[in-house]
């Protein structure tokens, strides 16, 4: 063995022997990069050239969960970063596995979550020549354009400043994914060990309070105590901010109503009596001033215009926002207020506490009604004990689950399954409720759950269409794996959005039907978990229960009327529908 191995060996084994110099490499260098950074969990598929990587990793002390797909492993980091403000980290191998990671990288960008997806890759002499490397593939430039930054490290010695800059990246100003390319040979660069120690860089203040201007709070505050019915739209970015304390001054000083949009339930309780998320339609179409707070005028709530905001001009809109270029995306912002949501709200509530006379008293009464109203019109609809459950039944059981329990979190994915459960499950702690986000994307249901009982500690509860399970459903092994405290509840209505479509041929099933009658809850035992078979709401409530009591891993398949559900749940209108008659119509 030569003296280089016998190194790299003692390296390895933590050991270096007393006539050699210390010698670290390229595996080691990321690991102790990312440790000296905070970053404790990877989430990762093993395999060429990034396996030995989580091998090390978890021997250095580092948390290494391991899927079975890329794109939950990524979902699984995007969480932790929404969770936790520091960037979850996936690791992938090279071509195929970074590209199934991509999609992860991509949709944490677009939901402002903080990620690293490093991707193992092939040697840029044969990649740049194209002479057919082992998974050859330009990583880098495909990943560009479709998260906040990328950076390749072709020398050891850089790795730290790689991982600094990522992390930097990934958690500043608005926060989102970031690529960082690391090739097969850069592992097994072996430079001086003190060399390499002094390489490292550890991020000061990664994400710096960005104050807003005061002309800007000022000019805010004017608009807004102009208002007759001012509303509050509070969005993932506030939750995400973990500024609780102010959000929540901010909107019982000021006494104005608020809309949490699905990932900002729980800021403030939905049952808080300035909650107007049950009479949301009423508050967004009669509002005249609305301040967002970390949310954006996307499609979530039609651009801001059209018949959902009632008459054109009605509206004047105030929002908080670190990205300048968020403002005007889709309406004219009256009051522009750039900075972080923290530092806003703060800066807004001190103008409040200074000069305020409170919302008007006809508004809060006129939404008061209008919630009580359709909260009544819901209640007999989530209270029958039919067999098989329709949707509101079943989701009738699992929101007194989580009354009882709300610590626990709730992962929620699928189209009538998350459409309804939306205003059905009711939050009452902030940022325990996950789901599909600003893409709307299905899948990312496992990938959330394990992150969020791995970050957290905390029991998930996870309730998924049929659909949306298939996207990740093997995970359940992985769930299985690491006992991990969570409960699948699976929608089961034998399709997507409906069990009910037929080949008109007669030839295939319906191109939205799944087998009949299928039994996720073996797929659950089978890896040594728990699964169960349910058809009433009874029989879920007290299946959940026992789940989130055991700890154990569970998987529970809920009967749902096949006939039930909407095809594409409440974004119908999105969905196009052909007008041409059929042949022979």
């Amino acid at each position: 063995m030569t003296a280089l191995a016998q190194n790299i060996d003692a390296i390895t084994a933590g050991a270096v022997p007393h006539d050699e110099p210390a010698l670290t490499d390229g595996f080691h260098l990321v690991i102790d990069a990312l440790k000296l950074n905070g970053i404790e969990t990877i989430y990762n598929v093993p395999g060429i050239p990034i396996t030995d990587l989580g091998r090390l990793a978890q021997a250095e002390g580092l948390r290494v969960i391991s899927f079975r797909h890329e794109q939950n492993a990524g979902n699984a980091a995007a969480i932790a970063g929404f969770l936790t403000k520091k960037p979850g980290i996936c690791l992938t191998v090279s071509a195929p596995g970074f590209l199934n990671g991509l999609t992860a990288l991509a949709n944490a960008t677009t939901n402002c979550f903080p990620m690293i997806l490093i991707s193992g890759s092939s040697e840029r002499e044969i990649v740049d020549l194209q002479q057919g490397d082992y998974e050859e593939m330009d990583q880098l430039a495909i990943a560009k354009p479709l998260c906040k930054a990328a950076f390749r490290v072709l020398h050891a010695a850089d790795i730290g400043i790689g991982v600094a800059r990522a992390i930097r990246a990934a958690v500043s100003g608005r926060p989102g994914g970031v690529y960082l390319d690391l090739p097969a040979k850069l592992f097994s660069q072996v430079i001086d060990g003190a060399l390499g120690a002094k390489s490292l860089v550890k991020v000061i203040d990664a994400a710096p309070a960005q104050l807003p201007a005061p002309a800007a709070i000022a000019r805010a505050l004017d608009v807004l105590k102009s208002a007759e019915r001012p509303l509050i739209i509070l969005g993932k970015g506030a939750a995400y901010a973990q500024a609780d304390e102010a959000v929540r001054a901010l909107v019982e000083e000021s006494g104005i109503p608020y809309v949490p949009m699905s990932m900002a339930k729980g800021l403030l309780p939905d049952t808080h009596p300035l909650s107007a998320g049950a009479a949301r339609s009423t508050a967004l179409k009669d509002s005249d001033v609305v301040l967002l707070v970390g949310a954006r005028l996307n499609w979530l709530l039609s651009h801001g215009k059209g018949k959902t905001w009632g008459e054109p001009g009605s509206k004047r809109f105030i929002q908080i926002d670190i990205e300048p270029r968020e403002m005007d995306s889709n309406v004219e912002i009256v009051a522009p207020v750039v900075g972080d949501i923290g530092s806003c709200v703060e800066a807004l509530l001190d103008g409040i506490r200074k000069d305020w006379k409170g919302a008007p008293s006809h508004w809060l009464e006129t939404l008061r009604g209008k919630r009580e109203a359709n909260i009544a019109k819901m209640a007999p609809k989530l209270m029958k004990n039919s067999s098989p459950m329709c949707f509101h039944s079943a989701l009738g059981a699992l929101r007194t689950v989580i009354k009882e329990r709300p610590d626990a979190i709730l992962v929620n994915e699928g189209a009538n399954t998350l459409d309804l459960a939306r205003g059905i499950i009711d939050m009452y702690q902030p940022r325990k409720r996950l789901d599909v986000g600003t893409w709307g994307v299905m899948g990312i249901g496992m990938g959330f759950a394990v992150a969020a009982a791995v970050e957290t500690g905390k029991p998930v509860l996870a309730v998924e269409g049929d659909s949306a399970f298939g996207f990740s459903g093997m995970e359940v092994e992985t769930i299985c794996r690491y006992e991990l405290p969570v409960c699948i509840v699976i929608f089961n209505n034998n399709g997507i959005y409906r069990g009910t479509d037929t080949d008109p041929t007669g030839r295939d099933p319906g191109t939205t039907v799944f087998v009949k009658n299928s039994r996720y809850d073996k797929m659950m035992e089978a890896f040594g978990g728990v699964g169960v078979n349910v058809t009433t709401p009874d029989e879920l409530k007290r299946a959940v229960d026992a789940a989130m009591d055991s700890g154990k891993p569970t998987l529970i398949n809920a009967e749902i009327d096949p006939t039930a559900g909407s095809e594409s749940g409440n974004i119908g209108s999105l969905n196009p529908q052909s007008t041409l008659k059929k042949k022979g119509g």
